[in-house]
């Protein structure tokens, strides 16, 4: 299955999962992490995206951890597609990125800072590639039809968008559940974010805070609202990860959390 099939064939009782570590952080732990998930969807009939940044352009701090370069992460994420037969999807953070990364993943990821940005949506349909946009923080659900218009106008379909939560003050965040049927409105699929709407930035460490005792909350509400996809980053040991690991979702939990979610689903038929 292509990574468009995936979508075209939505079915209500059955949701996607998009997950993997928050970013690439040597050439061997992803495709470890990807063929434990792989494993898990297969038994579950669960359609999965493998998720990992080549690069994270967006860190809070100028010395944090932002990748092994370029090129290599991408070869590593390219190896995973390739070894495991399973879409990839990364973010971009500039136009010049969209065709580099293009050639070695299935889908372009706008990140939530930069959903209003033209040129990196012009960028990013113009490969013609699946383009998920995080909606952000800042934005409601409604306004994100903005954001699919840019990309349908450069002959570009091939659009989700993902509900991450709002900012609720200046050190958490919110996810209103109304975005989902909001945004499924416009026509494309909706994916919740179950990890990154725990957020707690804009810490005075300029390490960015977590609380991922609630993932399976944030998730079991998504799926009860009708999601069509969940977004989760996942790691073996999220206290050791080099990026986001206060809001990550332990390796060895996904199984159980994924078992719940089908049956939640299959309760909503």
């Amino acid at each position: 299955m292509n990574e468009w099939e995936l979508f075209s064939s939505l079915r209500p009782d059955r949701f996607f999962l998009m997950a993997g570590p928050c970013v690439v952080e040597d050439e061997q732990s992803p495709l470890h992490i990807a063929e434990h998930l792989a494993s898990l969807c297969q038994k579950l009939d669960i359609p999965l995206i493998f998720k990992a940044s080549y690069k994270k352009a967006n860190r809070s701090r100028g010395d944090s951890f932002s990748g092994i370069g370029d090129e290599k992460a991408l070869k590593v994420l390219e190896k995973v597609r390739q070894t495991l037969g399973i879409p990839v999807v990364t973010d971009i953070h500039e136009t010049i990125e969209a065709a580099m990364a293009a050639a070695y993943v299935d889908v372009l990821q706008i990140p939530a800072f930069l959903c209003r940005q033209t040129a990196l949506l012009a960028a990013a349909a113009e490969t013609q590639k699946v383009v998920n946009i995080k909606k952000g923080q800042f934005l409601s659900g409604e306004a994100m039809r903005f954001a699919v218009d840019k990309v349908f106008s450069h002959g570009n379909q091939k659009v989700m968008l993902t509900e991450r939560g709002n900012s609720f003050g200046y050190h958490d965040l919110i996810v209103d559940f109304r975005n989902v049927a909001t945004m499924k409105a416009i026509g494309v699929p909706v994916v919740v974010d179950t990890t990154h709407s725990l957020q707690q930035p804009n810490q005075a460490s300029g390490v960015t805070g977590g609380n991922p005792s609630m993932i399976g909350l944030i998730a079991r509400a998504a799926i009860a609202s009708g999601a069509d996809g969940l977004f989760m980053e996942v790691h073996p040991e999220p206290a050791k990860a080099l990026s986001d690991g206060a809001n990550m979702l332990r390796l060895d939990k996904v199984s159980g959390l994924l078992e719940q979610l089908v049956r939640i689903r299959e309760a909503l038929e």
